[in-house]
């Protein structure tokens, strides 16, 4: 089988010669005999389609010119600068003969870069000139085909006129399939059955048992547990089915005509309705794929459209009506024009053709209609259920896609039957048409969306393999993994939004016209003396991801690895690590800038500019940014500090470039701008020492034992296992005066954060020593001077 199907598709491959670049002479030359050949044939084109394609050769003509004049004019800029470097001929004084030949040569070959790039400039402009109208005699001969009247397909004087015109019709077709029968006959005489039948049965193989055993794979495949968990099992399935329903059928038909080709079976006159039978082969498998995928009326778990079954059903129906009626209308016309038919049965082909739409639109308008219906009815039944408390409170689900599509269906439907009784019929069958390959063109991008979606949320997903191999690679976090999925599928969505777009408004105008006006931004968007080009904008976004990465490796290595094997303390390590961040992140911009072409002169300037901005707007930001960075440099406080600033104190856990956290007694964070801790007084209290000293005063009247409380004191503090003996605690008498002493003691312990739970121990300890000696704290004496009234 595997060498049947190749040979049959190497059957229908062309042989391609290569030849030698040509030369800007011989493309000048080529210009100008596809521009003449374009302006001979659009005197005598009569159909829209061939105007379109005389159209995108004007326009490729063009693209051809302006690539020719973009790759000559660097070689012109090199000759000009070395005619430059020789100068011009010395007057009144003989040159060298090597000198004067080089620069004629120079010169002649500047002369002639220089015809050769005007000539193409020229003809690009012709080119572009001959496109536009092309352009516009082929929108006026749509307007003038789709505003020409006719009798109606409903008109019986119509049918009289084919009928007096069938019989020349057949004259006309009967030597068209006599020209076809004798050249296959010959062929087949002169080279045999061989290839033909081996064409054949390549495209029966790839036609049935070749698509329904790679349908049934794809089935398999979903419903084990090899496939990817969510919504990706049923996207991935409906991408496949249609991948595999729309290219193995077309090429089946691709590789029989090709061997049909092969032996020369196929009549000169034939060749357009090959193409036709080929093209309408694509389309109707498309439609058939396309309906297949999305329906699924066996599988209503699979099905990506809210239908019930028996809307799927009856649609799925439909749209094997739709593609049969694609195919068979594409090949009639393709017959029409190979046998060149008269005009009334033109006519009377397209009315039957519209009429023949109209009637599948309307079947589908009514399932569409009896679908809502019942929907509605549904929704209004769970929600009275809801109303007495008999349901759970589900959310009820509506469609209102539904409305949308019945709504434009009966607007296209009035038009069309208007238009065809009117006599209208090519407004009316391209109204149809269109209705049918909008809605085809929505459908297939709506697939191509959650496929998309689907896909990209997986793949950057915690739980997929990629998504794994990406955390423990670059140590992104979950969430801005998850960030980076959605990101990717908003980026590729844009795509299928854009492209369902161009199919949308293929059929208005040259649809190359509309790509390349959109590639056109590829060349770059200029801003001032600046041009952002979209592929230097992802090369910047790959260097930023890239970039950044390599800074959180290294910040990594730095933190987990190398800096724990040093001596420094844990505040030196963070400002170390943050400063390697820092200068990474300003690296990574600068390299980023540079990836997207601007020039470091096109930055300072850019910055100049900015300056006021930033001066005025973005002070207190860059007073704390300068001033994170002292506090990285400088370290006047570090982590691990335990500072006082105004009546707040704490410990220092983050010294970020903007601001410092510090952590107060309460467990809260204090989140201090840097610029507080660089112009205003802080006091850190492990700056030059790391312990605490506590600090007890008291008085007692002076009939007290000193010295014995004295001990006590010293005995008390000795016994507290926080407390320090070196520095040893201490006693002293700090006055005497009104009948009282007043001792001052102090102590130490490891860190000023242990200071107020052992004072508030040491507290405890004093007073049962003054207990137990029944020594009172005295008081300050507090004198009152009442003056008496002398009596009156």
């Amino acid at each position: 089988m595997a060498l049947l199907l190749c040979g049959a598709l190497l059957l229908a491959a062309p042989v391609l010669a290569q030849d030698d670049d040509p030369t800007p002479k011989q493309q000048l030359a080529q210009f100008d005999a596809s521009l003449k050949e374009v302006e001979r044939k659009r005197d005598a084109a009569e159909a829209t389609e061939t105007l379109a394609m005389l159209s995108e050769t004007a326009s490729q003509v063009r693209r051809d010119a302006e690539a020719l004049d973009k790759s000559l004019q660097p070689q012109l800029d090199q000759l000009n600068e070395q005619l430059t470097q020789l100068g011009p001929a010395p007057d009144g004084t003989t040159e060298l003969p090597e000198l004067a030949t080089q620069r004629r040569n120079l010169t002649r070959q500047r002369d002639a870069l220089a015809s050769s790039i005007a000539q193409a400039k020229a003809s690009g402009v012709r080119a572009g000139q001959l496109a536009s109208d092309i352009d516009k005699q082929r929108n006026a001969q749509r307007t003038e085909e789709l505003g020409q009247k006719v009798d109606s397909p409903l008109s019986p004087a119509l049918w009289r006129k084919v009928a007096k015109q069938l019989p020349v019709d057949i004259a006309r077709v009967t030597p068209l399939a006599a020209q076809g029968r004798d050249a296959l006959a010959a062929a087949l005489r002169k080279e045999g059955w061989s290839t033909p039948l081996l064409g054949l049965l390549a495209a029966l193989i790839m036609m049935f048992p070749l698509r329904l055993w790679l349908r049934a794979l794809g089935r398999r495949f979903a419903a084990s547990e090899r496939a990817p968990d969510g919504r990706l099992r049923r996207s991935g399935l409906a991408m496949w089915l249609l991948l595999v329903g729309t290219l193995l059928p077309g090429y089946a038909m691709v590789v029989f005509i090709a061997s049909l080709n092969a032996i020369g079976g196929i009549a000169p006159r034939l060749q357009t309705v090959a193409e036709g039978v080929q093209q309408a082969t694509f389309a109707a498998a498309f439609i058939a794929a396309l309906s297949a995928c999305l329906l699924v009326p066996t599988r209503p778990s699979w099905r990506l459209l809210n239908l019930d079954d028996t809307a799927a059903l009856k649609l799925r129906k439909y749209a094997w009506g739709a593609a049969a009626l694609a195919w068979l209308s594409t090949v009639l016309v393709a017959i029409d024009r190979a046998t060149r038919t008269s005009d009334v049965t033109t006519v009377a082909l397209d009315g039957v053709i519209a009429l023949t739409y109209l009637g599948l639109i309307m079947a589908m308008l009514v399932t569409l209609a009896r679908l809502h219906r019942r929907q509605t009815a549904e929704a209004e039944a769970k929600l009275e259920a809801q109303a007495d408390g008999m349901g759970a409170a589900v959310p009820v689900r509506r469609s209102s896609w539904l409305v949308l599509a019945r709504v434009a269906g009966n607007i296209a439907v009035t038009a069309a039957i208007i238009a065809t009784l009117l006599g209208y019929v090519n407004f009316a069958k391209f109204v149809n048409q269109q209705l049918i390959g909008g809605s085809i063109v929505v459908l297939a991008a709506m697939l191509l969306f959650k496929f998309v979606d689907d896909l990209c949320t997986w793949l950057l997903n915690a739980d997929s393999r990629v998504g794994q191999t990406i955390l423990l690679s670059t140590g992104l976090s979950v969430s801005r993994l998850e960030q980076a999925g959605v990101l990717l599928s908003a980026v590729l969505r844009t795509f299928v939004v854009l492209i369902a777009l161009l199919a949308l408004l293929a059929p208005f105008g040259n649809i190359g016209s509309v790509v390349e006006r959109v590639g056109s931004l590829a060349s770059g968007i200029a801003i001032g003396n600046i041009t952002l080009k979209p592929a230097r904008i992802a090369i910047a976004l790959l260097v930023v991801m890239v970039g950044l990465a390599v800074v959180q490796l290294l910040q990594r290595w730095l933190t987990d690895t190398y800096l724990p094997k040093t001596e420094l303390d844990l505040g030196a390590r963070n400002s170390i690590s943050m400063i390697t961040r820092y200068v990474g992140i300003i690296l990574v911009g600068l390299w980023a800038l540079t990836a997207m072409g601007l020039d470091m002169k096109n930055l300072a300037l850019l910055a100049s500019a900015l300056s006021v901005g930033i001066g005025f707007g973005l002070q207190a930001i860059i007073q704390n940014f300068v001033s994170g960075l002292i506090l990285l440099a400088e370290r006047p406080v570090k982590i691990g500090d335990w500072v006082k600033l105004g009546d707040q104190e704490g410990d220092i856990r983050r010294i970020n470039v903007r601001s410092t956290e510090i952590q107060v007694g309460d467990k809260s964070t204090l989140i201090v701008p840097n610029s507080e801790l660089i112009t205003k007084t802080i006091r850190n209290m492990t700056m030059g020492n790391n312990q605490g000293r506590i600090q007890i005063q008291f008085a007692v009247p002076t009939s007290t034992d000193v010295a014995g409380l004295r001990q006590a004191l010293l005995d008390a503090y000795a016994a507290h296992q926080a407390v320090l003996k070196q520095p040893a605690p201490s006693v002293f008498i700090d006055s005497i005066a009104g009948g009282q002493i007043t001792f001052n003691s102090f102590a130490y312990v490891a860190s000023p954060r242990q200071v107020y739970g052992t004072r508030s121990d040491l507290y405890f300890s004093l007073l049962q020593i003054l207990a137990e000696r029944e020594i009172p704290l005295s008081t300050p004496t507090d004198i009152h001077l009442v003056r008496d009234t002398p009596p009156e």
